[in-house]
């Protein structure tokens, strides 16, 4: 019986990661050749792709690793790349409250990737909702280990210019944007998305607009959270 539920959980969660293994594979792969022509073992970015699973702060890390140790200054950067997860976590408590030991690993394998499939997808009928996270996250773990290790194997065999990308999860996020905006009624949470961003784009600049984006982001829906569940925009 239990493994009916976890096969039929992960059929259902398979096709919502189509498109995070379509990006993981590119900026994988790119990865892995980076660490490689760095100067470091093709296991390195396999053990980084299952210990730290943070795309941002994986291509960080080499040039870290490749400077003097300032365990302050690495806590920082690292803090200052990931904090955008902080506010991740406050909007899917409702989701993993109730998941138990399962939480330990979704909150480890939550990226901005599983996030958004999590809070966008529609779970079918029969299927553990504690299942389809966990698959969800799951398969994007193992997509990017894999992609990773494929990149370190292959770094030391060819080389090409990786510049540009990174550009494929900003596509793979527009994707995910506008299917989103397509399940909305009134686009009330989209024109909230967009219009902090770019307000807090100009204000802060694009060094600096994310943190102050998602507090945005986060008053307006706590404060507006009623007539959004209402309108149908929020669940």
């Amino acid at each position: 019986m239990e493994q009916n539920i976890r096969r039929r959980a992960l059929a259902a969660a398979f096709p919502h990661t189509i498109p995070v293994l379509t990006g993981y594979t590119f900026l994988g792969v790119a990865y892995g050749i980076y660490m490689r022509v760095s100067g470091f073992p093709f296991w390195y970015p396999t053990l980084s792709s299952l210990v730290i699973f943070g795309g941002s702060l994986e291509f960080v890390l080499v040039s870290m690793l490749m400077s003097s140790f300032a365990p302050l200054q690495t806590f920082l950067m690292a803090l200052m790349i990931q904090a955008r997860h902080l506010f991740y976590g406050i909007a899917l408590l409702e989701k993993y409250r109730h998941l138990g030991k399962m939480c330990f690993y979704l909150i480890f394998g939550m990226t901005d990737e599983s996030f958004s499939v999590n809070c966008s997808a529609e779970i079918p009928d029969g299927v553990d909702e504690g299942w389809f996270y966990f698959f969800v996250t799951l398969l994007d773990h193992c997509y990017w280990v894999t992609a990773c290790t494929v990149g370190g194997l292959l770094g030391s065999l060819i080389s090409f210019d990786t510049q540009g990308l990174d550009f494929v999860m900003t596509a793979m996020f527009v994707v995910i944007f506008l299917n989103q905006l397509m399940k909305e009624r009134k686009h009330y949470t989209a024109l909230i998305g967009l219009l902090s961003s770019v307000g807090c784009l100009v204000l802060f600049g694009a060094e600096s607009f994310l943190i102050p984006t998602m507090l945005t982001i986060l008053l307006l829906l706590t404060v507006f959270r009623r007539p959004l569940e209402r309108a149908g925009d929020l669940k």
